[in-house]
């Protein structure tokens, strides 16, 4: 039997790397993609509330700015109540009314928040629509600027308080409500809407949106609103 050169055996050796290697990275994507995917009903919803508390504080800087009667951009203003109309209005809060609310009222439980929850859902839809028309202005005259303000005020101040009682009184309760199969088939469910409405990793690129217009309007640096002791 006739030696093998160096050069052979280490040809045998690089042939059989690739598809090693190959299953290895694959599994590791798998893993990392598992791990992604992974993600309670509960924390996507929190964490879409992260998205519109940075836009409540837009509105909050919009609304301070036209009280004083500075003079305004409406393009930012627009693009933040375009972004809470598709991605809070339309899809967050949906998923709340399609799979949360009728759980709750089915199994006759914390009935009077999920009232008042919907009609605050609505409330804020009819905002939402007028600060749109707002925004479509070339101008706003000095009434114009305080009714606008107003909204927007009126908007921020509901939904601290709507988003903060859904985060700690009934997102908790609808685990235990629906139990551990369910909720984790709803996990999927919600992440197969978000990638329906706004393709793969929609919601990084919903919060990339937010951050161009808070970039825009002075206030993506976080370290301004640090205060000075």
């Amino acid at each position: 039997m006739s030696k093998l050169s160096r050069r052979t055996i280490l040809g045998q050796v690089l042939a059989l790397l690739p598809s090693a290697y190959i299953l290895t990275a694959n599994s590791r994507s798998d893993a990392v993609n598992k791990k992604e995917e992974e993600v309670s009903p509960a924390e996507d919803l929190m964490r879409e509330h992260g998205a519109l508390n940075r836009m409540l504080l837009i509105y909050d800087h919009v609304a301070s700015q036209l009280k004083s009667d500075k003079t305004v951009s409406l393009k930012p203003l627009g693009a933040t109540a375009a972004l809470i109309r598709d991605f809070i209005e339309n899809y967050h809060e949906k998923l709340e009314e399609n799979y949360l609310f009728p759980r709750f009222e089915k199994a006759g439980k914390m009935t009077d928040l999920v009232n008042t929850l919907r009609a605050q859902h609505e409330a804020g839809r009819t905002i939402t629509a007028q600060v749109l028309e707002y925004a479509k202005k070339p101008e706003l005259g000095s009434d114009t600027k305080q009714e606008l303000s107003n909204d927007l005020f009126a908007f921020v101040r509901m939904y601290r308080p709507h988003e903060a009682r859904e985060d700690t009184v009934l997102f908790p309760a609808f685990k235990d409500l629906v139990g551990e199969a369910e909720y984790k088939e709803l996990g999927e469910k919600f992440e197969d809407q978000e990638h329906k409405l706004f393709g793969a990793h929609g919601f990084e690129k919903n919060v990339e949106q937010i951050a161009a217009i808070e970039r825009e309007l002075g206030l993506y640096e976080l370290a301004q609103f640090t205060p000075r002791l």
